[in-house]
């Protein structure tokens, strides 16, 4: 009876022990009976808000709206340059190992500098070609009456039959800074005139384009440069020449490296091309190669660095001075010349008229003469 007793006792306790501990969990975490104290400090945020960052300052406002910048019209860029841009086809008779003739054809672009009918376009675009059909943006075609070239500076003038043609106006090209707009228009791979649009990615850069022949005052742009497009224009938003498009470096894993030559740099041989036909330079009169490692032990020469005279024009300043085909120059005024890219290089920098010192190896004697620069002769039309 005893163990009953206590044992129902027990029972209550726990029921009644578990009901308040109910009654404890649901209370209010502010008892009702007490009036809240008004809030002077910055409410807690919900914890869906915020969470692990400081509360936002109530006095915070929105920064005011940076107006974007917006990105140029390159539709009416093409618009004002596209009718002064023109497509240039070539034919050229070339000879195969059998010596039989076939016929190689060829495109290109070119742009109207003058409404008399001269286009300027590249050198490595008319070079070597028999017969230049110049296209205009009218659909009407001209044979050309002159082709006239300068290799070393890749540039050429053609003169067509025409006139009251739409010039282009030149800008300056000093003045251009990473980043600027530029759109190329041109007859890319021969389909006809469009136009690519990019941005000036580096400027006054030195090409060597090939062996002997270094551009300088290039302008690098990753606007798309295809084949067609030499010659062509690359032109600011005003819709001015800063350049003539040239090159494109096409190796693996190489995008977007065009390069067009600086019109400030193109403006003075152009001129001369229209207004004499050639280029006017200091000139040795010597054909040129460079020597290497290889080039040395073919030809058994004392050195194996510098610059093999292959040849001597009759009469030249070169002659004169006693220079033979087979000497090897070496120096030029005490600067070492390593390839001919230098002695051309070196020797633009001196006028008609000035003497130069020429260290040479004949044999294996080491040799000086004292050459006086002639004036280049005009190149047989």
């Amino acid at each position: 009876m005893v163990k009953r007793l206590l044992a129902t006792l027990v029972s209550v306790i726990l029921i009644v022990f578990i009901l308040s501990l109910g009654a404890c969990s649901q209370a209010p975490a502010v008892s009702p009976t007490l009036t809240p104290s008004p809030i002077t400090s910055t409410p807690t945020p919900p914890a869906t808000q915020n969470v692990g960052t400081t509360p936002l300052n109530p006095a915070w406002t929105p920064s005011p709206e940076i107006a974007q910048p917006a990105l140029p019209s390159v539709t009416e860029v093409v618009a004002k340059v596209k009718p002064s841009v023109v497509a240039i086809n070539i034919e050229a008779i070339t000879y195969d190992i059998f010596n039989q003739p076939s016929k190689m054809q060829g495109a290109g672009s070119g742009w109207i500098i003058d409404k008399d009918g001269y286009i300027v376009t590249n050198n490595h675009v008319v070079e070597s070609a028999d017969n230049v059909t110049v296209t205009l943006s009218d659909g009407s075609k001209f044979s050309a009456e002159k082709v006239r070239t300068d290799p070393l500076t890749d540039l050429a003038v053609v003169k067509i039959d025409a006139h009251n043609l739409p010039a282009l106006n030149t800008g300056d090209s000093s003045k251009l800074e990473i980043g600027d707009w530029v759109v190329a228009v041109g007859n890319a791979l021969g389909m006809g005139i469009s136009a690519t649009a990019g941005i000036v990615s580096a400027v006054d850069v030195s090409l060597a384009a090939s062996p002997g022949q270094t551009l300088h005052g290039m302008i690098q742009t990753d606007t798309a440069i295809n084949p067609g497009n030499s010659g062509g224009p690359l032109v600011n938003m005003a819709g001015e020449v800063i350049g003539i498009n040239s090159i494109k470096i096409a190796q693996v894993g190489v995008e977007g490296m065009g390069y067009a030559i600086g019109i400030n740099e193109a403006m003075p041989i152009i001129r001369e091309l229209i207004n004499t036909g050639y280029i006017v330079r200091p000139w040795m009169g010597i054909g040129l190669a460079t020597v290497d490692k290889m080039v040395a032990s073919w030809y058994n020469l004392a050195v194996d660095k510098g610059i093999l005279v292959t040849e001597v024009a009759t009469g030249s300043p070169a002659e004169k001075a006693g220079l033979k085909a087979g000497d090897v120059i070496t120096a030029i005024d005490g600067k070492e010349m390593g390839n001919t890219g230098d002695l051309m290089q070196l020797i633009n920098t001196y006028k008609i008229g000035q003497k130069i010192e020429v260290t040479f190896y004949r044999g294996k004697t080491k040799n000086s003469a004292s050459l006086t620069l002639g004036e280049s002769p005009q190149p047989k039309s």
